[in-house]
């Protein structure tokens, strides 16, 4: 019996070895060949099932099952292993083929985005009066009667604290109507001499039409100095309006009126043959520099403002304010 038992095992050994090594010879991926190793060599695997069988030999035929055993064992491992080898690099060369950079396939084009022509208009009025030894300051939104109006010698019956013209909200606040606020809150916190230039965004209860809006923005420059001059105006918004449309543009001033400035002028300049208004301007009045502390008898100074839109429309022969806001993509892509 025991004999039978033997010859029964090596047999069972010799056709577990030879139905493996086909099996894994034959397996295809990663996990099929995991599968394999569990099923013919693991805790529970066929290997371990005909090993039982060895309760039943003797204590002399047991260390010849055992050595028969770890051969087959040995060769199916040595077979998993190479197996296992083949696998991996026939996947990596596969991921590799499948993520390869074909350099003669045509590109894929993306579009670029660009400059918004407000955004552009900012950027290169700021660049030439930066250039001009000008610093950029900002300041809130949503200002106080004060800063919008009384600091800017600003009369309670002027026609710009109308409700028509500013956009009034709870608690003695306001959208502010323009940039000029920024130029109180600079004095306040700096002495002079100093030279600012404020962009920012404004509100005004206007009726859209191609030529206004309730909302748009501006650049006020403020210098504060001794001794400065009118000249000194002239010159700098002069050589300001040469950068910004050509050496030989043709500016005129026009007495006008602006309650924080005295005296106060219009700008207009000689575009494509016409004269355009685009600037306002002046030397900043007394009251204003009392109202942030500085001596009238000592600095004076000089202001002028600019409506972003207006330089825009002016640059780039816009007929209609109102295409600057629409975000329509044919009209942007122009730019």
């Amino acid at each position: 019996m025991t004999t039978s038992t033997l010859t029964q095992i090596e047999s069972d050994l010799q056709a577990l070895q030879q139905e493996a090594t086909g099996a894994i010879a034959t397996a295809t991926d990663l996990d099929t060949l995991e599968k394999l190793r569990v099923n013919y060599l693991g805790k529970k695997g066929q290997l371990s099932q005909i090993l039982r069988g060895m309760g039943k030999l003797s204590a002399e035929e047991r260390p010849k099952i055992g050595a028969i055993a770890n051969q087959v064992k040995e060769a199916l491992q040595g077979a998993l292993d190479t197996k296992l080898e083949t696998l991996q690099k026939a996947k990596i060369e596969a991921q590799l083929k499948a993520e390869t950079l074909d350099v003669t396939m045509p590109g894929v084009g993306r579009p670029l985005g660009k400059m918004h022509p407000l955004q552009s208009t900012i950027d290169r009025v700021l660049d030439i009066f930066v250039g001009l030894g000008y610093t950029v300051a900002e300041g809130p939104q949503i200002e106080t009667d004060y800063y919008n109006f009384e600091a800017l010698n600003t009369p309670a019956d002027h026609p710009a604290r109308d409700m028509q013209d500013t956009f009034y909200l709870p608690g003695d606040r306001l959208l502010r109507t323009h940039t000029s606020s920024v130029q109180i809150r600079h004095m306040e916190q700096n002495e002079p001499p100093l030279r600012i230039v404020a962009p920012g965004r404004v509100y005004r209860r206007d009726t859209v039409d191609a030529t206004h809006s309730a909302v748009f923005h501006q650049i006020e420059l403020l210098a504060i100095d001794k001794n400065l001059k009118f000249t000194d105006l002239k010159g700098t918004l002069k050589e300001f309006l040469r950068q910004m449309f050509g050496e030989d543009l043709e500016v005129t001033f026009r007495a006008s009126y602006f309650p924080f400035t005295e005296p106060s002028a219009e700008v207009d300049v000689k575009w494509q043959g016409k004269w355009l208004e685009v600037m306002g301007c002046g030397m900043v009045d007394p009251n204003v520099l009392k109202a942030v502390g500085y001596d009238p008898e000592v600095y004076t100074g000089f202001a002028a403002g600019l409506g972003v839109e207006r330089f825009a429309m002016v640059l780039h022969k816009l007929d209609d304010i109102r295409r600057l806001y629409n975000s329509d993509l044919r009209f942007l892509r122009q730019f």
